[in-house]
């Protein structure tokens, strides 16, 4: 059966991922949002917030790359119609990247204060680090767990459950953290910073709870283990090896970036704080299309359907376009009030808009990126996506960044970093792509 890529195909799949993917980044804008507005070291905390979100965010993000690498194989599978084929794969994959997930945390939680001075942080702002952190972590394993079963949907074809499960725990993290931080008298003590890091926690527990009902229940999966592995293990393997190692250059950006916001001091780790949000927040509304090209090229790419794939490529990233310039819109039209969302101080606010401006007009180029970098994900490409974050960090951003600091140019020399950075990303992914699959679609 040939695949469709209509509008309404293609949005069927786009929105509810791009719902849950709004969903996710929620959990840490929820935070940033209600410590910004507490009443004792707010400054101190949400630069604390965002100094443990990023390396938390690194974790997730290197780990959670399992979910595009079951997605590719199964939704290969589905295009060729050999899914049964498949079915002891996804129960293996869940307890490798979990028992990972763990070991991690086992690691990482006694080092806690040696991470975050790493990070340059120190004083108050350090202690607030430890504290957040030693709580957070605990939620790891669980997010790890969801994104693995996000992954098992998307390679069915379903983005309608990961939505559902981001949708509840969206808002229970917000219910649980206003409850949590500002207290309910008489019933709840406010826990400020702490409280925060436990509403995340249990939000996290809940969607793993969610989307363990959910799979057992709506898929013919089973998450029973069994041996021998699969035979699609090592390719599995050495897909997670790929992006494992590009997401260390990825993450190798975010720590830069961190580190120097950091430096600068607490208004300015706190003003970066909300940008990398926000940007953030962007990067996983576009990801919903990006899902919908990785979940569609994986199944295009198993049918052999080229012309197909190089059409939806095209109907992407008009759609991912349309959607960065409406972000762009949305930003400047309620330029002032989405800082003062986020905090009151003063100081932090003159940080924030003097860079929230270059945050925004990243937003096309981010969209066009990462739909040409959800494609590869799922074709397959892990080892050309690795190489060309290395180079773009390495060659780029770290460069870039380095050179607008000497200039004295702190904020906006991150930002003018992470919009060059996007470039060199997203430019040789639609040259290799094109000159690829265009040839193979005229044949």
């Amino acid at each position: 059966m040939k695949t469709s890529i209509s509008f309404t195909s293609i949005h069927k799949l786009a929105i509810p991922a791009l719902i849950a993917g709004v969903a996710e980044p929620l959990l840490s804008i929820t935070d940033t949002a209600i410590i910004g507005h507490i009443d004792i070291n707010a400054t101190e905390s949400l630069a604390a917030v965002g100094i443990v979100g990023a390396f938390i965010s690194m974790l997730v993000w290197v780990f959670g790359q399992i979910r595009s690498a079951i997605s590719s194989i199964i939704s290969q599978y589905v295009g060729a119609n050999k899914l049964d084929e498949i079915h002891t794969l996804p129960a293996q994959a869940i307890t490798i990247i979990v028992a990972a997930s763990l070991l991690i945390l086992a690691i990482s939680y006694p080092f806690a204060s040696q991470i975050f001075q790493f990070y340059n942080a120190s004083g108050v702002v350090l202690e607030y680090c430890i504290l957040y952190f030693k709580i957070r972590i605990f939620g790891f394993p669980f997010s790890l767990f969801v994104f693995a079963v996000f992954g098992i949907f998307r390679g069915l074809q379903n983005t309608y459950y990961p939505m559902i499960i981001a949708i509840c725990g969206a808002l229970l993290n917000i219910v649980l953290d206003v409850a949590f931080v500002y207290g309910i008298e008489g019933f709840i003590p406010a826990m400020n910073i702490e409280g925060a890091a436990y509403a995340s926690v249990i939000a996290q527990m809940m969607m793993a709870i969610i989307a363990f009902i959910l799979l057992i229940k709506k898929t013919n999966i089973s998450l029973k283990i069994s041996l021998p592995l699969h035979k699609e293990i090592p390719t599995l393997l050495n897909m997670i090896g790929n992006l494992f190692v590009r997401t260390i250059a990825l993450n190798t950006a975010l720590y830069f970036a961190t580190a120097f916001a950091t430096d600068y001091g607490k208004e300015y780790i706190a003003a970066y704080t909300i940008g990398l949000n926000l940007w953030l927040l962007g990067a996983f509304m576009i990801d919903g299309f990006s899902s919908a090209g990785n979940i569609l090229s994986g199944k295009l790419l198993g049918a052999k359907d080229y012309k197909t794939l190089v059409d939806l490529s095209k109907k992407l990233t008009k759609y991912g376009f349309f959607m960065g310039v409406g972000i762009v819109a949305f930003s400047f039209l309620f330029y002032d009030s989405i800082g003062l969302f986020f905090t009151k101080d003063a100081l932090v606010l003159k940080q924030f808009y003097n860079v929230f401006w270059i945050v925004i007009l990243t937003q096309p180029i981010s969209a066009i990126t990462f739909i040409f970098d959800g494609m590869f994900k799922g074709m397959g490409e892990m080892k050309y996506l690795r190489n060309v974050l290395i180079l773009s960090t390495g060659f780029v951003f770290i460069p870039t960044l380095f050179f607008f600091d000497w200039l004295d140019f702190k904020l906006v020399a991150i930002w003018i970093s992470f919009t060059f950075w996007m470039l060199a990303r997203g430019i040789p992914l639609i040259i290799k792509f094109r000159n690829k699959f265009i040839p193979l679609a005229n044949e």
